[in-house]
């Protein structure tokens, strides 16, 4: 892990980060079911075609995720409760955000804002990809990020440091 990744602070007083561990796939799972409810509700499958199909699509992703080099899986606590992942990689040229997930009743509580908001403490672009549906995706462009790129479905986004506050820590 790179040193910039172990520097994250957040402003939240509540927020922390611990590492991922293998006690936490019971929690990962229902974190990834909550991000899929909405899509998977809308098609009328029965709970067991459900809970199939996300068991599979979470094993495929974390599966993906965790294939990713020098990469950091944090489990995001809020007073000590699980209540998401922030999963980084820290690249030479940018910070990588390869996954953040908030349970449903902790989004649109200024979390994810502060959990971004560390990421671009750092003296390098800060990248993610979004689903162009995805609501976070006002959050990204209200906290600076732009598109660089239009992947079809996803788009590849980037917030530049701000040299300005970077000369001022110096």
């Amino acid at each position: 892990m790179h040193a910039t990744i172990d520097a994250l602070t957040f402003a939240h007083p509540h927020l922390r980060l611990r590492t991922v561990t293998a006690e936490d796939q019971s929690f990962l799972l229902q974190l990834y079911a909550s991000t899929r409810a909405d899509e998977l509700n809308a098609l009328g499958w029965q709970d067991a075609q459900r809970d199939a199909f996300v068991q599979m699509q979470f094993v495929a992703q974390q599966r993906a995720y965790f294939a990713y080099p020098d990469a950091a899986f944090w489990l995001v606590l809020h007073d000590e409760t699980p209540v998401g992942r922030l999963y980084l990689q820290d690249g030479v040229t940018a910070l990588r955000v390869i996954d953040l997930s908030l349970l449903p009743e902790y989004r649109n509580r200024e979390l994810g804002t502060a959990l971004l908001a560390a990421c671009c403490t750092q003296d390098k672009p800060v990248q993610l990809h979004v689903d162009k549906t995805n609501p976070a995706l006002r959050l990204y462009l209200r906290l600076g990020f732009v598109p660089v790129e239009d992947k079809g479905v996803y788009l590849l986004m980037e917030r530049r440091p701000d040299r300005e506050s970077i000369a001022n820590r110096q």
